[in-house]
């Protein structure tokens, strides 16, 4: 029988095993070093594990460094098994690799829109499908995958980046339902703008059309506006931590001060033309035979 180690006390809370994605900085780096911190164990992958070295150095064997491209299914699960054979159990996954693409619907080529969905979408549904044998067995687990505004609003430039997020909030919801049974919780954390790398070397751009100049202008100055004062990634450590702590985790929770407002406006616009538009709902009902 395989050695598993017994749950500790830290600081008054049970020590959990985390399993985290995109590790290499902004909120993935700050939430395993958070986790660390307090006396947690993670696991944590990049595509470059030497930017884990200042974890490793400081954390030593309570962090297990792996190398893993999120679109490589069978790496993935490999490197969740390997995850649970270090540390006997899983209790906190979370999908946070991922990238944003930028350029208009009609700009984006074949190869951008498949890059970005083999990331943003299917590299979380790998992970998500690695994780679940594990959680249902010992009956309890929290897979929190990263969202974003951009998960139930959208904005022009950003289109294909949103439908990664729309499917990744779609699958999300129904395994919530699933995976209840089990013990097992989802959560979808929704940031708003942040100062991490998801629009700056991270990111990938489509090549321009000239019949869009004009928009292009007008979008950037419109982003500079909406945007406003972009979050603290170190901040929102001890917000993961009240997360994952929870006895009841939400399904979903904003994080910074801008989506709240972006949500309770679209969604008010939402009902109120399918409100205006319900005479044509009803008609397209038929009449029961």
């Amino acid at each position: 029988m395989r050695w598993a180690p017994r749950k500790q006390h830290v600081e008054g809370n049970t020590m959990k095993v985390w399993f985290i994605t995109g590790t290499s900085r902004g909120f993935g780096h700050e939430w395993a070093e958070a986790a660390l911190k307090r006396g947690d164990k993670v696991a944590a992958t990049a595509r470059n594990t030497d930017s884990l070295k200042d974890l490793v150095d400081t954390y030593g064997d309570n962090i297990l460094p792996i190398s893993l491209d999120v679109t490589d299914r069978a790496a993935g699960f490999a490197a969740v098994a390997q995850a649970h054979e270090k540390f006997g159990r899983l209790d906190v996954v979370i999908n946070n690799a991922g990238y944003g693409h930028f350029g208009f619907v009609e700009e984006i080529t074949e190869d951008e829109a498949r890059a970005q969905l083999e990331t943003n979408v299917f590299g979380a549904l790998w992970i998500t499908q690695a994780a679940l044998p594990f959680l249902r067995a010992q009956k309890s687990g929290h897979i929190i995958q990263v969202s974003s505004i951009g998960g139930i609003s959208a904005f022009p430039l950003v289109g294909i980046y949103h439908a990664s997020k729309w499917a990744l909030e779609g699958f999300s919801q129904s395994l919530a339902q699933e995976v209840a049974g089990f013990g097992i919780k989802v959560t979808l954390v929704e940031p708003g703008g942040f100062s991490t790398d998801w629009a700056g070397s991270s990111s990938s751009t489509s090549e321009p059309l000239a019949d869009y100049a004009e928009l292009h202008e007008k979008v950037a100055e419109g982003r500079k506006t909406r945007n406003g004062a972009p979050g603290d990634p170190a901040a929102s450590a001890a917000a993961i931590l009240k997360v994952v702590d929870a006895d009841e985790p939400p399904l979903r929770v904003f994080f910074g001060t801008a989506p709240l407002g972006i949500a309770k406006a679209d969604y008010a616009s939402r009902i109120e033309t399918w409100e205006k538009w319900n005479d044509v709902s009803v008609l397209a009902q038929g009449t029961a035979s």
